[in-house]
């Protein structure tokens, strides 16, 4: 019998040991388009879409998405369009996406293949594009769900994938694709300024197309989407430290897919912290009783986080991000703490992007304004289930805030 505090603590990465995680798999839905490919081969259009799997590292499934042109959603590989959709209409267009994949080693990207190439031009492409898949089998007929990523549809091993016609890749993009000199970081984040969605940036780096030539690699999707939060997120903290502090307490709040955010904003230097629960009922706590409940956290103070936020994962780098720009535009920079309570209403998770655009969407509200921390902890308390002295007891900022005197207090 597996732990729910395995489970909770887990959150599908397979910490079991287990091959496939047994919540996610009880919740895979049946998908429509693995009836309409007949001889196993199809002419159909990608969105784009690219993604890598992580699994069998440094041998990893790299995969093109692709639809028979009626099922394809122009929604289908934009998170960023997404907030305010219904959970089963993400899901509908989420699975009619065939994931036609190849094992490739990850090393490839610095030598590429022209099968390779073909998979970048799709990944980099900004528009849709027709072409011709012919698969090694028929396809499963199941949509995955994970916590990193937007759920994937059915999936087969590739023989052939044709382009019938032209991409169009931005001409920002294809500069850094040429440039073989720069680094992947540079160029995250100078394409993150010109406009570019972390979804676009994050599948062009999955595919091998940033970087140093002799150091490009593939990234299996998951981390790219975590390298591009944090690339960002990063740069953009360095320049919000050079701000004075924010001079009041500001509460931020928004609720998407029973994901219920509350940021909290305090006058002091740059720190973040973001706290979760998954309230009892909910996917990755359906068995912990109310009493049992673990509140999960990672933080970082001005000096930056070392190493990974490994409680909380990729919802802490996609939570962060829109709350640094936030602060970036109005030139400030605060002590930030987040509070997050997923309940039974999210059934199954549909990647870190609920955490980023609820994040947003929250932040673009105008804040409720306190004179003191104990008065934003008791507004705050009376939104949450979980008492809020069970937060306070697992900050760590909190107690920092409340126990430090700095320069700015004088």
């Amino acid at each position: 019998m597996i732990s729910p505090e395995l489970c909770i603590k887990c959150k599908g990465k397979l910490l079991c040991g287990l091959k496939k995680c047994p919540i996610l798999e009880k919740n895979f839905s049946q998908t429509k388009i693995v009836s309409k490919i007949k001889n196993n081969e199809f002419s159909g259009a990608t969105p784009p879409g690219f993604f890598v799997s992580w699994q069998n590292y440094p041998k990893v499934a790299v995969a093109p998405l692709s639809t028979i042109p009626e099922e394809l959603s122009p929604l289908a590989d934009e998170p960023e369009k997404w907030y305010g959709l219904p959970q089963e209409q993400i899901i509908s267009f989420r699975e009619s996406l065939l994931r036609s994949y190849k094992n490739m080693p990850v090393s490839l990207a610095a030598n590429p293949n022209y099968e390779l190439m073909d998979f970048q031009e799709l990944a980099m492409s900004e528009k849709v594009m027709d072409v011709d898949v012919k698969l090694n089998k028929a396809p499963s007929g199941q949509t995955k769900f994970d916590s990193f990523s937007a759920p994937m549809g059915p999936s087969a091993e590739l023989n052939k994938l044709s382009l019938t016609e032209n991409s169009k890749i931005p001409q920002k993009i294809d500069y850094y694709y040429s440039d073989t000199d720069a680094k992947s970081n540079t160029a995250l984040i100078d394409l993150f300024e010109h406009g570019f969605s972390v979804s676009t940036l994050s599948k062009v780096l999955s595919s091998g197309s940033l970087g140093v030539k002799k150091n490009r690699r593939i990234v299996p999707t998951r981390w790219s989407i975590v390298a591009a939060l944090d690339s960002i997120g990063k740069n953009l903290i360095n320049k919000i430290k050079e701000y004075s502090v924010i001079d009041s307490i500001q509460v931020f709040e928004d609720t998407y897919l029973d994901n219920h955010f509350i940021i909290m904003l305090l006058p002091k230097p740059w720190s973040f912290e973001q706290l979760e629960v998954w309230v009892p009922g909910s996917i990755w706590n359906m068995e912990t009783a109310s009493s049992k409940i673990k509140i999960y956290h990672d933080h970082e103070m001005f000096e930056g986080m070392k190493g990974y936020a490994n409680e909380v994962t990729g919802a802490y780098y996609a939570v962060r991000l829109p709350i640094v720009e936030y602060l970036r535009e109005k030139k400030k920079q605060a002590m930030v703490v987040v509070f997050r309570e997923i309940g039974d209403g999210y059934k199954l998770p549909l990647g870190s992007w609920v955490c980023g655009e609820t994040t947003k969407a929250a932040m673009q509200k105008q804040p409720k304004i306190f004179s003191n921390v104990d008065l934003a902890l008791e507004f705050i308390g009376k939104r949450l289930k979980v008492p809020i002295n069970k937060w306070k007891k697992e900050s760590v900022v909190l107690d920092y805030y409340n126990k430090q005197k700095t320069l700015f207090d004088f």
